[in-house]
């Protein structure tokens, strides 16, 4: 028997390199031996879990010898009347990126094109890859989606085109006119996902509802997760929502009880908690107001966001660093924030907003590492 399995992967596979996630806190004090270590790398929710749901994680813990609920009945009918969709057009994943692969999955084989933005979500151009499909990645325009290129990309061949809102890793941000206008001249048999997972972060009156839009572009998809602004990043919760037919199609490939028992009670418990999401918005707003301040001061060029992490040029320094460079320095000082030399900017690093002395343990480690004045 051949011991060369590589070789007996798919073709896509074979080239595909795992995903990196953000460094673990324990991983570092392994390494390093430094204990107070502040991570701001994975853009996790710093405000802690909610109150309401740690009492219904309680009460929850008695029934996990039994399996969760496999359609997530309950979180999908609260999903249902809070966006004034029908249940059938709700699907469930773990955490959102499930939802992207589902979705590549149904649409997309080896003879189609998949298309999405230079510096886009990493997870894009790995679905695609391990399906063996074609990518067609849009030079960005000012870090973010040139929409007005990526519609004149399309092709006979294209069959579906991620689009992520607010944009990770850059927090670039699409306007409601710019993506329907988009949308207007995608044809009907493209699906087009729009990535939201940092909505609640976006600016209250620049958000829109582009759920409400699947009953004019039938090949829409919405995502979103409970991971970010709702804090349920260790629970892994997402969803989806479209067209009834297309939400059937993803219901017969996702795995069954693909969100477990906590996740969906959490999440259930946690639509309800509009003060927890309230005061995570209003966290993160002061936290941007502080490291976009900080930035300027300094002379740091940073790209506008609206999510909640900042992408910043630390080679806009005088010390002239590169972003691995000075990533490497900073877990030195007991901080971790995101390398994006994978993503195309090899100058930059991506920082998630924490708690006030969260930020201002990372600004304390970047004025050391850069010399800052």
């Amino acid at each position: 028997m051949s011991d060369n399995f590589l070789s007996l992967a798919n073709t896509g596979v074979q080239k595909l390199h795992p995903y990196q996630a953000g460094k673990p806190t324990d991983e570092l004090e392994r390494e390093l031996g430094i204990t107070n270590i502040v991570k701001l790398a994975s853009n996790e929710n710093p405000l802690g879990l909610s109150e309401t749901v740690k009492a219904a994680l309680q009460k929850e813990l008695t029934e996990l010898t039994r399996y969760p609920d496999a359609n997530g009945f309950y979180l999908k009918q609260a999903l249902a009347n809070k966006y004034s969709v029908n249940i059938n057009q709700v699907t469930l994943g773990n955490g959102s990126n499930d939802l992207l692969e589902i979705i590549a999955r149904v649409f997309v084989d080896s003879s189609s094109e998949v298309m999405f933005a230079e510096h886009a979500f990493v997870v894009y151009p790995i679905v695609t890859q391990a399906i063996g499909a074609k990518a067609i990645v849009v030079k960005a325009k000012d870090y973010g989606h040139d929409l007005e290129a990526m519609a004149a990309a399309i092709t006979d061949n294209t069959k579906l085109i991620f689009i992520a809102n607010p944009n990770n890793p850059t927090g670039t941000f699409l306007e409601q006119d710019e993506i329907k206008q988009f949308l207007a001249k995608v044809p009907s048999h493209v699906i087009v996902v729009l990535d939201e997972a940092y909505f609640e972060y976006a600016a209250t009156d620049r958000r829109g509802n582009a759920i409400a839009w699947i009953s004019e572009f039938s090949n829409l998809i919405v995502s979103r997760t409970f991971s970010k602004a709702y804090g349920l990043a260790g629970l892994r919760v997402g969803y989806s929502i479209s067209h009834p037919d297309i939400a059937d199609l993803l219901n017969r490939v996702r795995q069954p009880f693909n969100c477990n028992a906590l996740a969906l009670k959490a999440a259930e418990t946690i639509l309800k908690d509009e003060q927890y999401l309230a005061d995570s918005v209003a966290l993160n707003n002061a936290g941007m107001a502080d490291l976009c301040a900080f930035f300027t001061e300094h002379k740091l060029e940073y790209i506008p966001s609206m999510g909640n992490f900042i992408t910043v040029n630390v080679s806009s320094s005088c010390d002239k660093k590169t972003g691995d460079e000075v990533y490497q320095a900073l877990l030195h000082e007991g901080v971790i924030v995101r390398p994006i030399t994978g993503y195309g900017l090899p100058q930059h690093l991506r920082v998630s907003i924490g708690t006030e002395s969260e930020n201002q343990r990372f600004k304390q480690a970047l004025t050391s590492v850069l010399n800052l004045q």
